[in-house]
Formats: C-alpha cells, sequence, structure tokens
C-alpha cells in the first residue's frame, strides 16, 4: 500500500503504475489521511472549487477517476 509506505516505495509505485499525472502527498504521518477521514485504502478526496470536500474510500478505475475530475473541471 504506497500510501503506507516510506517515500522510496512510493515512488517506485507511481513509477510502476504510471500514475504520475497528478500530484502525490506523502503522509508520513498520517494528519491528512485524518483531517478527511481516511482509514484505508484506495481513496480518493475530491475538492470542488467552492471548498465542497467528497471522500470515497473505494477503488474508482482510470474511467471513473476520469468522470470525477471532468465534473470537477466543469
Amino acid at each position: 500500500m504506497a500510501g503506507r509506505d516510506d517515500l522510496s516505495e512510493m515512488q517506485a509505485f507511481v513509477e510502476e503504475f504510471g500514475v504520475t499525472g497528478f500530484e502525490h502527498v506523502a503522509d508520513e504521518d498520517t494528519e491528512i489521511w485524518r483531517q478527511y477521514g481516511v482509514t484505508s485504502q484506495p481513496a480518493f478526496v475530491f475538492i470542488d472549487d467552492s471548498g465542497d470536500v467528497e471522500v470515497l474510500i473505494s477503488a474508482l478505475g482510470e474511467d471513473g477517476l476520469i468522470e470525477r475530475v471532468q465534473a470537477l473541471l466543469s
């Protein structure tokens, strides 16, 4: 689980799976996880322009992620 490994393991995960198209955060003390109520992986936190937060603790797949991001950008 990349988000709970050390930084080098997280970087290897990002490279291996080709998920370099968005920002990755090393939450080494789990402060961010706690702030958004993330209790497990996979997890996504979507924040729209008005600051509304949606936490999804589930797999999305490529199509699901694209759909969510496009909805935020529209």
